[in-house]
């Protein structure tokens, strides 16, 4: 099972379905809203804290399985 890690939004475009997620520890991370656990309107905000794994996507590591604190 992949580690979960945790971040905070640096920013999301709902227009655009992605954004980046500002890692605790390392590189800021792509996030697309197919990533985002939830029912209905995936979307995150500036400055929420979330939770997450790390995996490999077309252009490198993406924030994966996305949960909001």
């Amino acid at each position: 099972m992949a580690e979960r890690k945790e971040g905070t939004v640096k920013w999301f475009n709902n227009a655009k379905g992605y954004g980046f997620i500002q890692q605790s520890e390392g590189e800021d991370l792509f996030v697309h809203f197919k990533s985002i656990v939830g029912d209905g309107y995936k979307s995150l905000k500036e400055g929420q804290k979330v939770e997450f794994t790390v995996g490999e996507g077309q252009k490198g590591p993406q924030a994966q399985d996305v949960k909001v604190l």
